[in-house]
């Protein structure tokens, strides 16, 4: 009589199977806007994040709901992660006055000052100082806030970077700065673009601490953005992180990804993607089986379906909705 040997299992964890969750909700989320736009329903551009889902997920996902985040134009993993509503990141995108903007910012300016999402930029650095900033206000008010400042490895070779760490390591500001380097700055290689190893090196002419990860491994990212994070309550300043990622799709929708070898992006989606990597070390260490995992995607997919057939109902701006939002209503 064969006998099927029983795998040693360990209870899953909970924070685990949680986060393969939401990088799946991001994953999907990606590749729908992507088949709204390919059907001529979104307008305008989009950076997709696909491939990068555990620097969202294992960074902005551990934040509290009152500590804020800094964004980029590649910004949609992040929203999610940190909380923002994904019916309102649709219809945001498909132009309804129910998204976070009221329709009118689009893509590259997703904001939720709800969950502490201080906004996207598409402007290449600008968010350092934002995030700089923040800090500072925090630092000032005595809260316990920190600040997780996402960026490309393209925009440590703008000039708020090196103003933001500067002024970030001398004040001692709650703040991290998260860069997520995969491999190319619109379509140059960051091999080309720097003269040095590690961009986490960069810290050192600061007196900032700089680390570099693997930005695909959820566990390695979580972990240290939890010691930066905890660093920065306790009053012990900013950190630099590097990791090291690859964004399966090209630089934004027109990008024809002729800089770089189709066995090269081979290379990273078979070995590196972020989500096949959480899904292989649960089924290694947990009792989750295979079928289980499939059944979770499955679920997201027809929930993202559910929401973009409702989103498209929904009213678009009207023409009075331009004099809205441009000067501030409150009184100073």
């Amino acid at each position: 009589m064969n006998r099927v040997k029983a795998k040693s299992v360990q209870p899953i964890s909970l924070n685990e199977l949680d986060a393969l969750k939401k990088m799946w909700e991001i994953r999907i989320f990606e590749e729908t806007i992507q088949e709204l736009f390919e059907t001529g329903e979104l307008y305008g551009t989009m950076h997709l994040c696909i491939g990068q889902e555990a620097t969202a997920v294992g960074g902005a996902g551990i934040l509290k709901l009152s500590d804020w985040m800094v964004s980029t134009h590649r910004n949609h993993g992040h929203c999610i992660a940190k909380g923002t509503d994904i019916r309102s990141m649709f219809a945001e995108m498909l132009g309804k006055k129910t998204g976070t903007n009221e329709g009118k910012g689009g893509s590259m300016h997703i904001a939720d000052l709800a969950v502490g999402n201080l906004g996207s930029n598409g402007i290449v650095g600008a968010g350092f100082p934002i995030a700089a900033g923040a800090a500072l206000s925090a630092q000032m008010q005595g809260t316990d806030q920190v600040v997780l400042c996402y960026a490309g490895d393209g925009a440590t070779n703008e000039g708020s970077f090196h103003e933001a760490l500067n002024l970030a390591s001398i004040w001692q500001l709650p703040v991290i700065y998260f860069i997520e380097n995969n491999q190319y700055g619109m379509s140059s290689s960051i091999e080309q673009m720097v003269n040095i190893e590690k961009l986490s090196d960069r810290g050192q002419s600061y007196g900032i601490e700089g680390i570099t990860i693997d930005g695909n491994d959820l566990a390695a990212v979580s972990d240290t953005v939890s010691r930066a994070v905890q660093k920065a309550r306790n009053g012990d300043g900013p950190t630099l992180i590097e990791a090291l990622t690859y964004r399966h799709k090209g630089h934004s929708k027109s990008d024809k990804l002729k800089y770089r070898s189709e066995d090269e992006c081979r290379k990273w989606q078979k070995n590196n993607d972020p989500i096949v990597r959480l899904e292989k070390k649960l089924l290694q260490n947990t009792a989750l089986e295979e079928a289980e995992i499939r059944q979770i995607e499955l679920k997201i997919r027809k929930e993202m379906a559910d929401l973009v057939a409702s989103v498209k109902l929904d009213h678009e701006p009207t023409a009075e909705d331009l004099w809205t939002h441009v000067y501030a209503e409150d009184e100073v």
